[in-house]
């Protein structure tokens, strides 16, 4: 069990699973929430940018991105919807990383183990000197 202030207002809170907010907080998100759904499913609304979407419901973009990352809006039904690459920023629909911070991190483990590799090689490497006082 957790006691935490929450992020939005400073209440002492028990942080769960579900909630990373105060029960306050968490009915104003959840009534946030609604607004926002019921805008989206709009035939007319469904291809908004998170932009539009913030500026019509009110909800902040924060936040819009926190219910795309746990899967409670979805971009299959919402095609021009995401959220910020952990990494870079760039926008992207599912995970954490791009498609090119995937690929740099991937590059850089490569080069990392290849080094690991090499120093592990010259630390079993046998070196001999001739003794020339003989």
């Amino acid at each position: 069990m957790d006691l935490l202030n929450c992020p939005n207002c400073g209440e002492i809170f028990v942080k769960n699973s579900v909630r990373d907010v105060c029960d306050k907080c968490y009915r104003e998100e959840e009534a946030l929430f609604d607004k926002v759904y019921r805008f989206l499913r709009k035939q007319e609304n469904r291809a908004s940018r998170i932009e539009r979407v913030s500026e019509a419901t009110g909800a902040p973009e924060k936040l819009l991105y926190k219910w795309l990352k746990r899967g409670r809006l979805h971009t299959t039904q919402f095609p021009n919807l995401g959220y910020p690459c952990d990494r870079c920023g760039n926008i992207i629909k599912e995970g954490k990383l791009c498609d090119d911070c995937k690929t740099g991190i991937k590059g850089e483990l490569d080069i990392y183990e290849k080094e690991q590799e090499r120093l592990e090689k010259l630390n079993k490497a046998v070196y001999y000197s001739q003794d020339r006082r003989r």
